[in-house]
């Protein structure tokens, strides 16, 4: 009897120890899931967590918009290696098809005119006429405007969908992310102040 006690004992340990290995990613998984679910339930999804913050800009390439131009100049594209340089920066998420960016854009506008920050636009799984079209009618914030057709660039930032809008410190690093249009209260609340904060650290 204690020879196959021992046994029994010895055969179970290794699947105890396997079942832990599959079980652990679950909970994290499950753990990031509820914090998803209660930032939403907040009514403030610019609460969502972000593993970026405090760490350099992920290296992307966005080519430039095709036909877009600015005084009769074309508007470049950018890549993460444009980003810092000692002068903080505005990296917006958006897209035609996005209504919440049509409420947004004005607010970009206004950002710029009041901070004087170069934002960079990236345009998201759209057509390059649509984006034209939109930036022709609602204005251009943008200092740089450049493509991600197929959404690769977007998922290397941890994009969780249109729009979102990161400020970027003088050393090229990720100070602040906005989950979501940027609303009034919110352009004044969080993201000027992330701005002024960013442009205060040494690069």
């Amino acid at each position: 009897m204690t020879t196959s006690s021992a046994g029994s004992g010895s055969a179970s340990g290794p699947p105890r120890r396997r079942f832990g290995w599959v079980v652990a990613p679950l909970v994290v998984f499950g753990l990031l899931a509820i914090a998803f679910a209660f930032s939403l339930s907040q009514g403030d999804p610019s609460k969502l967590p972000s593993a970026l913050i405090g760490k350099p800009a992920p290296q992307t390439a966005f080519d430039p918009l095709e036909g877009l131009r600015t005084a009769d100049q074309p508007v470049a594209g950018f890549a993460s290696s444009d980003l810092g340089g000692g002068t903080v920066k505005v990296v917006n998420f958006w897209a035609s098809w996005c209504v919440p960016c049509i409420d947004e854009h004005p607010l970009l506008i206004a950002l710029k005119e009041r901070t004087g920050v170069p934002i960079y636009g990236v345009n998201y799984k759209d057509q390059p006429t649509a984006a034209r079209r939109f930036i022709g009618r609602y204005g251009n914030p943008y200092e740089k405007v450049g493509v991600d057709p197929t959404g690769r660039g977007a998922i290397e930032w941890g994009v969780y969908g249109m729009p979102e809008t990161f400020v970027i410190d003088g050393a090229g690093r990720i100070a602040y992310k906005h989950v979501g249009p940027i609303s009034e209260q919110s352009l004044l609340r969080d993201v000027i102040p992330a701005i002024e904060k960013a442009r205060q650290r040494a690069p």
